[in-house]
Formats: structure tokens, sequence, C-alpha cells
């Protein structure tokens, strides 16, 4: 192989591409079948989905050999397994359930009386109830229910099996009434959250990288029969590596269509999947059924940088030397745009998703976004600042 022939295998190895994914490599990993007898702690398997009992986990996590087991389990589960567990009545206590679906509720007709909150990742905005940031407004509302519902050893052994210690729990209330249509199949945070264009901006490895930064799970805070719609699973879709940049794609979302598993589920079950796998809430198709579940989004503990940075105080500051710049033509737009990367923010997230929410689109602008879009428009500074000031509001708790 020559010099060139080998730089070029190589760029396509670490740079993936639309349209570059083999659908006979992915059609073959989730036809794979759950082989029950590789997962003994497992009461049964279902639809390929791996179904634990709440009161054997609890019994479990009693001693050191049996959580440590249970989590390795788990780990693999999520890795190279069928990608997802349900653990039926995770929190036995229904009135602990109950007092948080009355809290939640009531979050939710504030914000429908104030027209607040609104938009959603994979859905039309305004198709269900969705409640940003419930972590922080469930604790505030009544921090002992927030206490007896997160104090839960089937929540914790779950983050701690693909995350490890100083996991950090963000929550998303998510309610689809009677009507609700379904999402359109997706993977989930970190590059769930961009287009398929974006994505080749990552390198292979980062591909790799997102689905252990980030465990996805659902507390059922109603039973959730079939026609409710229940989460769309895609069992062992996680081990696909370009399914990021692939997914979008028409041939994949029908063989999502046909080939999806969906679980009935009762007030107080669980179910943790890696964010890698192909998922969708389904259409709620009842009369009268308003299915609620509480969506939780754990995070690494490594998912920040080393240093705290005021970085709307360094844009505020580089806006009118980078305007001047650009004005005079003393340095390019590569020079900006890289001047940009050291000092603003250009990443979307953490941010408060009811003040900034992703309205058309998959996430807000980040602050990068912001300065790049008004110095290619020359806006003023004054302007400018003003501007970097109101998004720096909309994103604070």
């Amino acid at each position: 192989m020559d010099s060139r022939t080998f730089a070029a295998e190589r760029a396509r190895r670490v740079w993936l591409k639309v349209g570059s994914a083999s659908f006979d490599t992915f059609r073959d990993l989730v036809s794979q079948t759950t082989d029950a007898a590789q997962w003994p702690f497992a009461n049964t398997v279902e639809s390929n989905v791996l179904i634990y009992a709440g009161d054997d986990v609890r019994s479990l996590a009693q001693s050191d050999t049996g959580r440590l087991e249970l989590m390795a389990e788990w780990a693999e589960a999520f890795l190279s397994g069928p990608g997802v567990i349900v653990i039926r009545n995770a929190i036995r206590d229904h009135a602990v359930i109950d007092e948080a679906t009355a809290i939640f509720e009531g979050i939710i007709e504030e914000q429908r009386a104030t027209n607040a909150g609104g938009g959603d990742h994979f859905a039309k905005p305004g198709a269900n109830d969705r409640i940003w940031n419930a972590v922080q407004k469930h604790c505030i509302a009544a921090p002992d229910n927030f206490a007896r519902y997160y104090g839960n050893i089937a929540i914790d052994l779950a983050s701690r099996a693909w995350l490890g210690d100083g996991y950090q729990v963000t929550a998303q209330v998510n309610r689809v009434n009677p009507g609700g249509e379904a999402q359109t199949a997706h993977r989930d945070y970190h590059l769930g959250f961009m287009i398929p264009a974006r994505l080749e901006a990552f390198p292979s490895h980062v591909h790799g990288l997102s689905p252990a930064l980030t465990l996805q799970g659902a507390i059922a805070h109603c039973d959730m029969p079939v026609e409710s719609g229940p989460t769309l699973l895609l069992p062992f879709s996680q081990s696909f590596h370009e399914g990021y940049i692939a997914f979008s794609d028409q041939r994949y979302q029908d063989w999502f269509d046909r080939h999806h598993v969906q679980l009935p589920l009762s007030k107080g079950d669980a179910v943790f999947f890696n964010p890698a796998m192909m998922h969708a809430a389904g259409s709620n198709v009842s009369n009268d059924i308003y299915r609620m579940a509480n969506l939780l989004r754990v995070s690494s503990a490594f998912g920040r940088p080393i240093e705290a940075v005021d970085r709307t105080r360094l844009c505020a500051l580089l806006y009118p030397v980078l305007l001047a710049a650009r004005q005079n033509a003393t340095m390019t737009d590569v020079e900006i745009s890289c001047a940009l990367a050291a000092a603003a923010q250009g990443y979307a997230f953490p941010t408060n998703l009811d003040t900034d929410p992703p309205v058309g689109g998959l996430a807000p602008k980040s602050q990068s976004d912001l300065m790049s879009e008004m110095l290619l428009a020359s806006v003023a500074t004054e302007e400018a600042l003003a501007a970097l000031r109101d998004q720096d509001e909309r994103k604070q708790p």
C-alpha cells in the first residue's frame, strides 16, 4: 500500500461520513437473540430484553459480592449484550410515586397556565407535556419525597454499573397524552443531539466514547400497557459503531419501525439502557391513559473541564477585537474561528431548557454559535454584548 492510499484509508477509519455505514453489519447485530444463560441474575428475557425483579436486586445489594456481580452483569448487558434492562418494582412504595406524580402534575398545570416550558428533542413541541430539570423542581417542591424517591438502590446500582462513582443525575418528566404521536427513532445524549453533518467533525473514537458518558433510564409513574406508548427499543443496536451518523437514514428508520420491541410496564418499574440504543417514545393510542415517566439521564463524573472559566466575560472582551480584525482583514475567518474555539463555550449544554429550549433543532445555540453569527453579520459591539448577556441569563438555573 503506498503512502497516499494508506493516508486515505486512515482518514476513512477516523472520520466517519454520512452514508458510509454498512447496513448489513447493522442488520446482523440487531438480529441477535439474547441468551438467558449468559445473564444468571435476570428472572426472564422478554423480546430480547433482560427482566429483573426489584426484590432480588435489593437482596443482592445486601452483600458486597452480590452487588459487584450484579453490576458486572449489567455493565456487560449495556455494553455488548442487549443494551437494556427492566427492573420490575424498582420503586416498591407506590405512595412515594403517587406523591411525586401529583407534584409533577402540578408543575405541568402551572406550565400550561403560564405557557412555560416547551420544545422537545425528537417530537413536535406540544405533542406531550415535558418538565425540564425535574430533579431541581422536584427537590425544591418536596425535599422529603425527593429523598425517598431517589433513595433507591436500583437507580444507584444501575448508574454505578455503567458510570462508576460520582455520577450526576438529571431528569425530565415526560407525559404522553392520549393521541400523542411517537418520537422519531434516535440515539441520545451526547452525539445523539447532533445532526449527521456535524457528527462528521467528531473522530471515530469519540463516537465510541459518547455512550460511556451517560446512562438512560425511565421510572414508570403509572401502568403502561402497549397502547399507551411505552418506549420502543431495538436491542443490540447500541453495538453499531456508526449508529449516530447512520440512524437518521430511512433504511434504519424503516428497520426500526418493523423490528422494534415494546414492553408494557407497571407503576414503579424502571428501564435502563445504553444511550446509543436506537429508541423512541411510542404513540399513545389509548383513550384515557396519561402516560407519565420520569426520564433519567445520568452522567459520568468526568464530563467537565479541570478549571472554571468565565467564558461570557472572555467573549465580551474578545468580540470587539474579533469584529475589528474581521472588518480590517487582519485575521481570516479560519483564524477567528480558532480564537473562538479557545474562548467561547462551544457546547450548548448544560443549560436551562425551560428558558433556553431546543426549539427548531436538537439543541439550543451554543455561545460559540451566537458569537459566530454575530461576527458574520457585523453586529455592533453594544448589541452583541447584550445578546451574550441575554443568552447567559437564559442558561442559568
